[in-house]
């Protein structure tokens, strides 16, 4: 799971489904030279989008991809 405190690209990297999130709503934290300082909550909010909201999403995502190991 991810936190809003989580860095980006050590997330991404650990469940590289983030990047499909991330890819829905516009964010291009990823490819960003910033990413590898930055965390998530910084990155979702800098973009004007609930961080609260999309990490929510994301952690559900990578709860039912975990559940179907």
């Amino acid at each position: 799971m991810v936190t809003k405190d989580s860095n980006i690209l050590e997330a991404v990297q650990k469940y590289p489904v983030i990047a499909q999130v991330f890819q829905r709503y516009g964010l291009g934290c990823i490819g960003c030279m910033v990413a590898s300082g930055e965390s998530l909550g910084e990155g979702i909010s800098s973009h004007g989008l609930n961080a609260d909201a999309i990490i929510a999403e994301i952690n559900d995502i990578i709860s039912k991809q975990e559940a179907n190991k």
